[in-house]
């Protein structure tokens, strides 16, 4: 009975064990891809939520495939479903973009039934992700950091930082300028790009000399948004 079920909907080259067969693979495969993300994103610090998405990915497009089969007019309702779901979707690093483009792959490629090819370019591009990550592909020589002044209305903040920054920032820029307390503060926010040797307390101690002795902050970017091994 479940036999013909699957096949009324798949179509009949796909019986129960192809079906059982197309999923554990792409389950299989998508702890693959996300223990490679953990692994390579450990550094920099990785969303947790996103890797169990990296799991369930592939199996859901798999299915999503397999309903499909030849059916045109199942394929175009699809494609508006998806549509919805992407611009209700934020943007992401461009990395774990990647790793979504990656397990869709995986998972369009199972659900077509060629099994051993989704797990050949698995392997491929899972080796030259730790590789990337082995040779530090494209990491910055510093550390990118979020700075946070404080500093009081009376003082004219435009080119006061600009030396220190300097100093001990290869790049620095500023996003934004809000008040608080009233216009009694201002708060700049920079992101800047520390140098490998740059001590962070005498970073802090010189801005703290030209604003006032007011609040500084100092954040690893994105520190709050992800894990750490």
């Amino acid at each position: 009975m479940l036999e013909t079920i699957i096949s009324s909907t798949t179509g009949e080259s796909f019986t129960l064990v192809n079906v059982l067969i197309v999923i554990f693979a792409s389950i299989l495969l998508g702890i693959i891809i996300s223990c490679v993300y953990i692994k390579t994103s450990s550094k920099n610090g990785y969303n947790s939520g996103f890797s169990l998405t990296l799991i369930m990915l592939p199996v859901i497009i798999s299915i999503i495939i397999l309903l499909v089969g030849n059916n045109v007019a199942r394929a175009f309702s699809l494609a508006g479903a998806f549509s919805i779901i992407r611009f209700r979707s934020a943007p992401g690093d461009p990395k774990d973009i990647a790793y979504v483009f990656f397990t869709l792959a995986v998972g369009l490629t199972c659900g077509m039934g060629y099994i051993g090819y989704a797990v050949i370019f698995t392997v491929i591009l899972s080796a030259l992700m730790f590789i990337l990550d082995i040779i530090n592909f494209g990491t910055p020589k510093g550390k990118s950091m979020q700075l946070k002044i404080t500093v009081p209305e009376d003082l004219n903040y435009e080119g006061v930082f600009e030396e220190v920054l300097s100093e001990f920032a290869t790049s620095y820029t500023i996003e934004r300028v809000r008040t608080r307390d009233f216009g009694a503060l201002f708060e700049l926010y920079y992101r800047v790009q520390l140098k490998p040797d740059a001590n962070q307390k005498k970073f802090l101690d010189k801005l703290r000399c030209r604003n006032g002795n007011l609040n500084i902050n100092l954040t690893m970017a994105g520190f709050e948004d992800k894990a750490y091994n």
